[in-house]
């Protein structure tokens, strides 16, 4: 072919990229991420970074208010210079306010300044720090975390505590087989290798205020003994009323609750002698109520109220039969309580599906159930942060015209998912958010009102501007 002229129509293009000025430049490397440091924090005034996840800062009130450093700090969680206690266990937080699945996951915010700024880091460490950090803790820490959390958390959501529900919740391991306790599983309908966890749901506020992973089959029966004296050694008092079904406690647990005049409320397993006496009750014995809750299906009832024994328990117990809620046989109750009404029995037990309620957000939004590792302590602490997650998020919720009963999820799309850049200011940080419809919300909240000073920002507050 004459030089000059262009090759023909048909011919086999080339493999490979064409030849030109682009072949010979160079590669871009992959951008490497800094070092999570907190000595190389700049707050210097004027700097601004962005994230898409600005909404995040809608937390940092809140826990001002609460000395979180504090109570890391009296918890004695392990830390270093480069990264304290307090920046690491709030860089595993920020997972559980984002909608992260596992640790493994903070790696998505390897080059996001404004989450570093946060935990009061440069950046946020790495997925292996974070990993690492889990297992150095210990049962006591998580213990010691969650008294300090609930006493403050307690005058700002349940100040008038009383009531609360109980309930085990085992999270399934999907592993090769480990030396795991067996446990039944309700989605799987059998029990299997899975980590058995405890949770305590103050009834009003709808707040998970305890939790424990570092149980055993032989632990379990104890408990919610476990639980009578984390509340008193934080309140000062045993609580007044508590619900849970029939398998949390054998009877025997029952009279040691009865013993410190705590009111229980609980189910008793059907057997096929107390059916028979119950059918053969005359039908001037039952007598009708109304369950009227807001939107419940089953609303009209009846019940047989009378005494009992049970084995185990060394005095007389009240027994409420209870027809009409959904199933084919009476629901028992039973209750230590013999002043109120059995109408008003029967509404606190139906209450007790709050607990269920939390933690199915706990699964789905919380992500409770992507088991963490299967080593107990390092489950628990990941439940221990679950809890004051769910905490941060009830806060919100409460402080958001409107949005009293939201569920993490929506508040998480509508208002913390929201875009907006951080700067540094002479006199704190100024969180800009992008617009959105739901800003004024946000605005009418005022949730930076009076924010005190952050200690793990060298004690700068923060405000948020709007557009």
């Amino acid at each position: 072919m004459p030089s000059g002229t262009v090759a023909p129509l048909f011919t086999a293009p080339l493999r490979g990229r064409p030849c030109g000025s682009a072949c010979h430049a160079a590669v871009a490397p992959p951008e490497l991420p800094a070092t999570a440091d907190q000595r190389q924090l700049s707050l210097t005034p004027g700097r601004r970074v962005r994230s898409r996840v600005a909404g995040l800062f809608l937390f940092l009130p809140l826990l001002a208010r609460l000395g979180w450093d504090r109570l890391v700090t009296r918890a004695g969680y392990p830390g270093s210079r480069m990264v304290p206690a307090t920046s690491a266990l709030l860089s595993l937080l920020v997972l559980k306010l984002l909608d992260k699945e596992r640790r493994s996951h903070i790696d998505d915010f390897n080059c996001d300044e404004a989450v570093g700024l946060f935990a009061g880091l440069n950046i946020p460490p790495k997925k292996s720090y974070a990993t690492d950090f889990s297992y150095r803790t210990e049962r006591a820490q998580q213990h010691r975390l969650l008294a300090g959390w609930v006493a403050g958390l307690a005058p700002v959501l349940f100040p008038q505590a009383e009531a609360f529900c109980l309930d085990f919740h085992a999270i399934p391991y999907r592993g090769e087989p480990e030396a795991l306790e067996n446990h039944y599983l309700p989605t799987r309908g059998k029990a299997s290798p899975s980590i058995l966890t405890f949770f305590a749901h103050e009834s009003q506020s709808r707040v998970l205020c305890y939790a424990n992973a570092n149980l055993t089959r032989t632990d379990q029966a104890g408990e919610l003994m476990q639980f009578v004296e984390f509340w008193k050694s934080v309140t000062g008092r045993d609580p007044q009323w508590l619900y849970f079904d029939s398998k949390l406690v054998p009877y025997a647990e029952l009279a040691r609750i009865n013993e410190r005049h705590i009111w229980f409320v609980t189910i008793r397993r059907r057997g096929a002698a107390l059916l028979r006496h119950l059918r053969a009750l005359p039908a001037a014995s039952w007598q009708r109520a109304v369950i009227d809750i807001p939107k419940r299906r089953h609303q009209n009832i009846r019940y047989h109220d009378e005494r009992t024994r049970l084995r185990d328990y060394p005095e007389s117990i009240r027994q409420v039969a209870v027809t009409g809620l959904g199933r084919d046989n009476p629901t028992l109750c039973v209750s230590n309580n013999f002043a109120v009404t059995a109408r008003d029995l029967i509404t606190r037990y139906v209450g007790r599906n709050g607990v269920e309620d939390s933690l199915g957000i706990s699964v789905d939004f919380f992500h409770l159930d992507c088991l963490a590792s299967e080593v107990r302590l390092n489950v628990d602490l990941d439940v221990a942060l679950t809890v004051i997650a769910h905490g941060c998020y009830r806060w919100l919720a409460k402080r958001l015209r409107g949005f009293d009963k939201a569920k993490p999820k929506q508040l998480y799309r509508r208002f913390v998912e929201t875009g907006g850049s951080v700067e540094v200011g002479e006199e704190g940080l100024v969180v800009h958010f992008d617009k959105r419809c739901h800003n004024p919300i946000l605005k009418e909240a005022g949730l930076d009102r009076d924010c005190p000073g952050i200690p793990w920002l060298r004690g700068m507050p923060v405000s948020f501007q709007y557009p």
